[in-house]
């Protein structure tokens, strides 16, 4: 089987023209001879123990969306396969639980198995025994977790709570950020952030800290966005509180939508996908199909696209203090 070289999935220092060159941490593409093989990617999760890679690809219109994996082979990556539970029906935004026993995801996928049409989107996550074990059959947790409306993005902490986007009215679009508590009942009735965190605007695809210590979402709405939607980060406070959100800069948030934030705490790197681009609007002279084609197929040409930085929040929350 062909191999992807590890050695792309390092930073290189590229920097990336859609975004501010004002950044001492530059961003760089995620792994791109291999996300510019698919229309649209998106939503990566790392698995705990660095082995496994999963994430979302897409038609060119985002008709149809699933769930791709690769896995580390010594040195080397694995070809990217559909995950062994997707495929079928939409599925998207892969999220590891902390053990990396479970993996949830958002599906359209329809509960009963007696029924083929998909329904709503619904949180639902495979388990398995170990690292190493396959993963078992899909299995929605059900109310009050899901609801009639639509439920998005979820992102687990230490104690098994799921922070994740839901449209809580399902007669309208608008989208907030929700928590729901796990116990050995099962998970409790979801609760919205405060209002440090959501908005009368569009609050979406949270990664939450396994310890809760901070929230990196996107937002749409607000007076210091971009234009597309933003990546936001919160931070808690000595008293347990929320602070107020505070916008990540044009070093990250482009004038298009940057949104599905992850942190690989193993490596202190953020990513985050964006559907910037970098094709010019003219020219100074004619330019063959050749060079259009480049330019048009470049990285960086307005489909969603995942990059990488160095991250630490530590010295963030000091930056933005």
């Amino acid at each position: 089987m062909k191999k992807l070289l590890l050695a792309l999935f390092l930073l290189t220092g590229t920097y990336v023209p859609g975004h501010s060159q004002n950044t001492s941490s530059e961003i760089v593409p995620c792994l791109p001879e291999l996300m510019e093989r698919f229309p649209n990617v998106r939503d990566i999760a790392i698995s705990p123990d660095g082995s496994q890679i999963y994430f979302s690809v897409s038609s060119f219109r985002k008709e149809f969306y699933a769930i791709v994996v690769i896995q580390k082979d010594g040195d080397d990556w694995s070809d990217p396969e559909v995950a062994p539970f997707s495929g079928q029906y939409n599925d998207l935004e892969p999220a590891f639980s902390p053990d990396g026993l479970r993996l949830f995801f958002a599906s359209q996928r329809p509960v009963n198995d007696t029924i083929n049409q998909p329904k709503d989107w619904d949180i639902w996550y495979v388990e398995r025994k170990s690292p190493d074990a396959k993963w078992s059959a899909p299995i929605n947790p059900g109310a009050p977790l899901n609801s009639v409306g639509n439920e998005f993005y979820p992102s687990v902490t230490n104690n098994g709570d799921v922070y994740f986007t839901t449209t809580p009215n399902k007669d309208s679009k608008k989208e907030d950020i929700f928590v729901s508590r796990y116990s050995k009942k099962g998970f409790s009735q979801p609760v919205a952030l405060p209002s440090e965190i959501n908005t009368d605007g569009y609050e979406f695809n949270a990664f939450i800290a396994p310890d809760e210590s901070y929230l990196i979402f996107s937002s749409f709405g607000r007076k210091d966005d971009n234009g597309g939607g933003d990546l936001y980060i919160a931070f808690r406070g000595s008293d347990g509180k929320w602070q107020p959100a505070k916008n990540m800069g044009p070093e990250i948030n482009s004038e298009q939508l940057d949104y599905c934030p992850f942190v690989d705490g193993n490596t202190q790197t953020f990513y985050f996908t964006s559907e910037s681009s970098n094709i010019r609007k003219y020219f100074d002279r004619p330019q063959t199909l050749e060079a259009l084609e480049d330019e048009f197929y470049q990285f960086e040409n307005g489909l969603s696209r995942i990059y990488q930085m160095p991250f630490s929040a530590d010295d963030y929350q000091t930056k933005t203090e």
